[in-house]
């Protein structure tokens, strides 16, 4: 119980921003530039509807240029607070005082699990445009998320530190905390959905191969700021992937066990992880947040300082919309940068994270005019911060306002690789394909990251992720079907590069072995192609959406891991184990530099040679759908101090059986062995190293409709 008589007020200090725990008190500092008053509510419960005190800060004393700043002395951790502040309300000059309006703090470490959207005081401060003017009277806190103050001295990290697995040799897994354990009878009933229901899975994913999980936003959102209902069954539906950030600092308290220990809790998932040598990188949303346009709440940024975070109009009621979410964060402005940068630093000095994937990455390098500039101090800023330099960053290269920026990220800038997920669903679903596409992808997307030293690994490729059909829904949908997100099948892409393989969802036995034969076709080339391979949740087991590639909204069975299907679908499972252990145990497969296709020294094969089904040179400038490749396994085209076997790989996605010419092994004296056919059933689709199949003819070989072989030299 929070006790006033021990509770005293101090001047404070301005840094750093946020609540700061202490042996004898908490230092509060948050930043508004225009401001007149903040007041600071402490709160006794986090039930209460009003404060047990506020402090009026003083801008003589509690004030250091724009950041204002109180030591409260005697005050604990897990004390609830917020904010108010009152200036200027004028709408079309952007700003949005106003004294009525309880405030988050930016920097908060930790939220009540209580919902912005479903409390009262929200719906009453709707903004600027649909309020009209100033509230009248205070809101009652209520039901609205408070600010805990939080003792980051707690926890054990045992000597934790950093993985720094090389991006090279990095298999990234794409998954939701809660979807990936909820329905997992193994793990107890309070573990599910929770950063502890992770930590029971790591044998799993440890078993499959992954070395980086990457977890869609864990930054806390509101899961109740949907308001579409489904026209299925008449639920409201949910913000479940969790794009629309409330408080960044703070992990989402509704994935702990007890949300009150949610921070301790999420350093418990990072700790196991990295004993188990996997890294965790965190899907991060710093182009927007939850606070919407003009027609938006304000319990947070627009209350502080609306004109300084957000790109505005020049009638600044209204707010630019990069993001496709209603505003942009101003990253041109140095308190924003400063806030992404301690955001940044947070989680990965006090949360351990080992790297960021950033949610549409351009509206970061938008300048004060909403132009693009990728050389920005922001851009810059995060690829050479001195805390940041060996974390991983991940840019999603494009944004809702018609950037895309694939290619140009600078430095060491890695980039989620729309155009190889293009090109691969190209080859292999679609009717006469350019074979020049396929080719350049899975030799790494020269065309794209060849410049200015950067490397192949710096493609993360994908052909699935969260954003769209999952890969049995790419095999079995010709189109979406989106219905149940209560926006009549309107939301989604339209263009999905998808091939139902006759019929749409559930098909007889030989459709459905035809659409696990193309899976595993798309998995082999996603696997073993130069660049770093992003595995979407669940595709491994062939995990359906029911044909919904938009599922942002469906906390429920559609979107949930169905652990049923590890049985179900072993053989796809096993696959894809097999192929990831192929991948990490050969440096055929793990290229430091791009091929060359071109001889390093005179007399030697090049490091990839390519052939059509006759053994000839392609044509390139036809369509085809079949080609075939040699990687060379001599360490001087590997660039590595031992040699690696010669594989040859061929794929043919024509309906029809083709017989091919096979060229000899580089190396002399060797000869090939199947060691994958995915036209094979039984678990012979994939042999092990030690038990290939020698070749008979090693002239010829006939690949099936719809398979992928690779033959390994021995």
């Amino acid at each position: 119980m929070m006790n006033m008589n021990d509770l005293s007020f101090f001047q404070g200090k301005a840094s750093p921003l946020g609540a700061k725990l202490s042996c004898d008190g908490v230092n509060f500092s948050v930043f508004s530039r225009n401001a007149k008053e903040i007041v600071l509510h402490l709160f006794e419960n986090v039930e209460d509807s009003e404060p047990i005190i506020s402090y009026k800060l003083d801008p003589q004393i509690n004030k250091t240029g724009d950041v204002w700043h109180v030591f409260v002395s005697g005050l604990k951790s897990w004390a609830f607070y917020l904010y108010t502040a009152d200036g200027e309300f004028s709408p079309s000059a952007g700003f949005l005082f106003d004294e009525n309006n309880y405030l988050l703090d930016p920097y908060a470490r930790l939220i009540s699990s209580h919902s912005v959207f479903n409390s009262e005081q929200t719906f009453n401060q709707r903004g600027s445009k649909a309020s009209g003017g100033k509230n009248q009277h205070k809101r009652t806190a209520k039901g609205f998320p408070k600010c805990v103050v939080v003792d980051d001295r707690e926890f054990d990290w045992q000597g934790d530190k950093p993985l720094n697995i090389p991006l090279q040799r990095c298999v990234i897994y794409e998954a939701h905390v809660k979807g990936f354990s909820f329905l997992n009878d193994k793990i107890s009933p309070t573990k599910r959905g929770k950063y502890s229901g992770l930590v029971e899975l790591i044998p799993y994913l440890k078993d499959l191969g992954i070395t980086s999980l990457e977890l869609l936003p864990v930054f806390d959102f509101d899961e109740n700021e949907n308001m579409n209902i489904n026209p299925k069954n008449g639920i409201r539906l949910k913000n479940y992937w969790g794009y629309s950030t409330i408080a960044f600092f703070a992990p989402k308290a509704l994935y702990a066990e007890d949300p009150g220990n949610a921070v301790n809790e999420f350093k418990f998932m990072v700790r196991e992880f990295h004993k188990a040598g996997i890294e965790i990188i965190l899907d991060v949303v710093f182009n927007h947040t939850a606070e919407g346009n003009e027609n938006g709440p304000v319990f947070s940024f627009k209350g502080f300082d609306n004109s300084i975070y957000y790109h505005l109009e020049d009638n600044k009621l209204y707010y630019k919309n990069f993001s496709g979410c209603g505003n942009s964060l101003k990253t041109s402005e140095i308190p924003v940068i400063k806030f992404i940068l301690d955001c940044l630093r947070y989680w990965v000095t006090e949360m351990h994270v080992d790297g960021f994937r950033f949610d549409l990455a351009p509206v970061l390098a938008r300048d004060k005019t909403g132009s693009i500039d990728l050389n920005s101090f922001m851009i810059q800023a995060i690829a050479d911060d001195s805390v940041l330099r060996s974390t991983k960053i991940i840019a999603e290269a494009w944004d809702a306002a018609g950037a895309y920026m694939v290619g140009k990220f600078p430095g060491r800038w890695a980039e989620w690789n729309d155009l190889f997920r293009n090109s691969v669903r190209e080859f292999w679903l679609q009717p006469n394909p350019d074979i020049r596409h396929l080719a350049t992808r899975v030799t790494g997307s020269a065309d794209l990251y060849s410049q200015k030293g950067r490397r192949p690994y710096q493609s993360i490729n994908f052909v699935c992720c969260h954003d769209g059909f999952t890969l049995c829904d790419l095999l079995s949908y010709s189109e979406k079907h989106n219905e149940e997100n209560g926006e009549n099948n309107r939301d989604g892409s339209n263009e999905n590069l998808s091939y139902n393989h006759g019929i749409e969802g559930a098909a007889s036995i030989e459709i459905e072995r035809m659409r696990m034969r193309s899976a595993k076709n798309i998995l082999t080339t996603l696997i073993l192609s130069a660049g770093t391979p992003m595995i979407n949740m669940g595709d491994e087991v062939f995990r359906t959406q029911n044909g919904n590639n938009n599922a942002y909204c469906q906390d429920n069975e559609m979107s949930w891991f169905d652990w049923d299907l590890l049985n179900e679908n072993k053989d796809l499972l096993e696959f894809t184990k097999k192929l990831i252990n192929l991948r990490k145990t050969h440096f055929s497969f793990l290229r430091k530099h791009f091929f060359t296709g071109v001889s390093k020294i005179n007399g030697t094969p090049s490091d990839i040679t390519w052939f059509d089904y006759q053994a000839q040179k392609p044509n390139w400038n036809a369509p085809s759908n079949f080609l075939a490749f040699l990687i060379d396994g001599n360490k001087i085209n590997l660039e590595s101090d031992e040699d690696d076997s010669d594989f040859y790989v061929m794929t043919n996605s024509y309906n029809n059986d083709i017989t091919v010419r096979l060229p000899p092994p580089s190396s002399g004296g060797k000869i090939w062995h199947r060691l994958i056919d995915t036209s094979y059933t039984d678990g012979k689709d994939f042999l092990d190293e030690e038990h290939t199949e020698q070749i008979m003819n090693q002239q010829i070989y006939v690949v099936l409709a719809r398979t992928t072989v690779v033959l390994i030299a021995k």
